[in-house]
């Protein structure tokens, strides 16, 4: 690039875009790569302290930060991202319907660790909606070798799975179960049902039924089985979570036969959580805390097994970083640190 006064450079072709910025007003591109440089201009760049400018003269193996920025969008993008337009040698990409991110943290490591790259994204496994901005992508300097580009394309088609990706909730058909002899016999009203109603239809699911027993162990199993047949893909079981010898779920689910990944999880609210496979069909048995806290273990767990995944105990058991529950006033979920 040869560098020039401004001055002297009306004719002369913009190679990046220049912002401008007027305190409190405004913040952005004032002329864009490829802009003719006229002699009105030049008072404009003066006042945005700018009295060089730089023309480019084109080296083999450079790229321009803009090309950089793009190729870097495309490499890391998967199924459900877009991509807005190039300012100022950055793309960002863009939800392109609601649902689950999910970001390779390996592969953005990776390609930061490379000399100039950036890629600054969304934590994983976050719920999005269409039109979020998920994360940013450019390079440092103006002009690029291409091989760092070409090295951080090979990166990203090292691994399996798309570095960023948002995946779709499936709807689902969900039967609840809920135990307790104070709901069974009327003792008390159920309120775990309008709740639990509410957060299947933010999901873009549907309760097919809500289903009541007693603290009896065939009783649970046989309401179970019930929604099942009855075309449940996954079954909420609620109350009879904790230690006291009345509380049974767990004990009904294990003797269903069901393949037991966790009863308990690192997280607050919701350590007395339960999550089995029965033949395929995910069953979680829901502490008391679902009912009367905004945000707990069930909201990050229910929305990964809408989004396809079949959950492990390592999985439930990396929720510990991150899986204190501040207990806001005001909850902001998922704008904040919980289940990061």
């Amino acid at each position: 690039m040869e560098k020039i006064r401004v001055e002297d450079a009306v004719g002369a072709v913009l190679m990046h875009d220049m912002t401008q910025i007027i305190p409190g007003v405004s913040k952005g591109p004032r002329f864009r790569k490829g802009h003719i440089i006229q002699e009105e201009d030049i008072p404009v760049l003066l006042s945005m302290g700018k009295e060089h400018i730089y023309v480019w003269n084109q080296v083999p193996g450079l790229i321009h930060e803009n090309e950089a920025a793009e190729r870097l969008a495309k490499a890391v993008a998967g199924p459900g991202l877009a991509f807005s337009e190039t300012k100022e040698g950055k793309v960002n990409l863009i939800a392109e319907y609601d649902g689950l991110l999910y970001a390779s943290e390996e592969g953005i490591l990776a390609l930061n660790s490379l000399e100039y790259v950036v890629l600054a994204t969304l934590h994983n496994f976050r719920p999005v909606k269409k039109g979020d901005k998920i994360a940013g992508t450019r390079v440092v300097p103006l002009m690029v070798e291409e091989k760092v580009i070409t090295d951080a394309e090979r990166i990203a088609q090292e691994f399996s799975e798309p570095i960023l990706q948002v995946r779709p909730l499936r709807s689902y058909k969900i039967g609840v179960v809920t135990t307790g002899s104070e709901v069974y016999h009327g003792r008390i009203k159920d309120k775990f049902g309008p709740v639990l109603r509410t957060k299947a239809e933010k999901l873009g699911s549907v309760i097919i039924g809500q289903s009541f027993a007693d603290d009896d162990v065939s009783m649970i199993q046989e309401k179970i089985r019930e929604h099942i047949h009855q075309g449940a893909e996954m079954i909420f079981v609620t109350g009879g979570m904790s230690v006291d010898p009345d509380d049974l779920t767990p004990t009904a689910i294990r003797g269903m036969g069901a393949d037991l990944v966790t009863y308990g999880a690192p997280v607050l609210p919701g350590a007395m959580f339960l999550l089995a496979y029965l033949d395929g069909i995910p069953v979680m048995g829901l502490p008391g805390c679902v009912m009367y806290s905004r945000t707990t273990v069930f909201d990050l767990v229910v929305t990964r097994i809408l989004a396809g995944e079949r959950l492990t105990r390592q999985d439930i058991a990396k929720y510990g970083h991150g899986g204190l529950c501040l207990e806001c006033p005001v909850c902001t979920y998922p704008h904040c640190s919980f289940g990061k």
